[in-house]
């Protein structure tokens, strides 16, 4: 049995119901695509009548696979759509494989006819690489953040949930849409529907684009020491010029002893070790997500040689970066 709907009063203001069009890229991913679709229906469904339409477009325009293999019959190819649509790129899995030139094209096309256009999850890459976010705020999900920053220096990146700039939306995927679209519907007709929408949904914590992606790694791992933040802060903001633990230490005004136990009490390993992991994780990000050589991955990271890399990502991963990207290659190919 469906819950008992109590619908919320909504000024009718004569306007038509505001379109919405879902361009689904290959591999996309189906939660952030199903949150905002489901924030549009339960919209409709409190208000008692049609505030939103939408439609699913894609390059074919037949059917189009999310990352989970399911098929999505699609409405439309990437045809004219209309001026005043809000388009939404869904992105997901190998978004540069999915980014064709047909599609930036089409995305270029539809954002000079004057669309509102966006980016869920991994789909902030496609507006980037079609020009449309230079010079903007945008956001991008975290496991693809060092790539996008390595390849658009135009782009004002940030760790946002989402970020609305002007006419160009983005978010950094998952339940992040939710937090979208709720903006969205308070704009267009309320905070009250937004919220009922939201009690819909079971989402308790309605996050703004004031709110990051992740915590922070000392709150992930419990850090409460203050100088110890600080200290993997600077290390975050330094990885292709590493700062010696002698300098670190020293600009938050302890000793390298000091700092040294430090680490070991809250992160069981030397301020070294957790640096080069750091460095590591950026790696193993750029080898899979970018074109870029392993020379340059290293030298990004602060390694010196490729020598010296390869045989740090060795000791870490246990396999070399050539092996890796490699079998990342093969495992999207299958």
């Amino acid at each position: 049995m469906e819950a008992t709907r109590h619908t919320v009063e909504i000024e009718d203001t004569g306007r038509k119901p505001r379109r919405f069009v879902f361009m689904l890229l290959d591999n996309f991913t189906m939660l952030c695509f199903s949150c905002a679709l489901e924030s549009l229906r339960i919209a409709n469904r409190m208000a008692g009548r049609q505030l939103y339409t939408w439609v699913l477009c894609g390059e074919g325009g037949e059917i189009v696979h999310c990352s989970a293999g399911t098929g999505f019959k699609l409405d439309c190819d990437l045809d004219e759509m209309l001026r005043d649509d809000t388009i939404l790129v869904c992105g997901g899995i190998d978004v540069q494989a999915a980014s064709t030139k047909r599609v930036l094209n089409w995305v270029r096309r539809e954002a000079r006819r004057g669309a509102i256009m966006g980016g869920l999850c991994t789909a902030g890459y496609t507006l980037a690489q079609a020009g449309l976010l230079d010079g903007k705020k945008a956001t991008i999900h975290w496991e693809n953040q060092d790539s996008f920053t390595e390849e658009f220096e135009d782009v004002e990146l940030t760790k946002s949930v989402f970020v609305v700039d002007g006419n160009r939306i983005t978010t950094a995927g998952g339940t992040a849409s939710i937090d979208l679209m709720l903006k969205l519907i308070a704009e267009d007709h309320g905070e009250d529907l937004a919220n009922a929408v939201a009690d819909q949904l079971i989402y308790t914590s309605i996050r703004t684009d004031q709110d990051t992606q992740r915590l922070s790694v000392p709150t992930r791992i419990g850090v409460r020491h203050p100088k110890l933040s600080q200290v993997i802060q600077m290390m975050e903001q330094n990885i292709e010029e590493p700062i010696s633990p002698s300098i670190l230490a020293r600009d938050v005004g302890m000793s390298t002893r000091q700092l040294e136990r430090l680490f070991r009490r809250y992160l069981n390993r030397s301020p070294k070790r957790y640096y080069m992991e750091l460095r590591l994780q950026k790696a193993r990000n750029l080898l899979m997500q970018t074109d870029m050589s392993v020379i340059n991955v290293a030298l990004a990271c602060g390694f010196a040689s490729p020598s010296h890399f390869s045989k740090c990502y060795r000791a870490h991963y246990d396999t070399t970066p050539y092996r890796e990207r490699g079998s990342h290659a093969a495992r999207l190919s299958i």
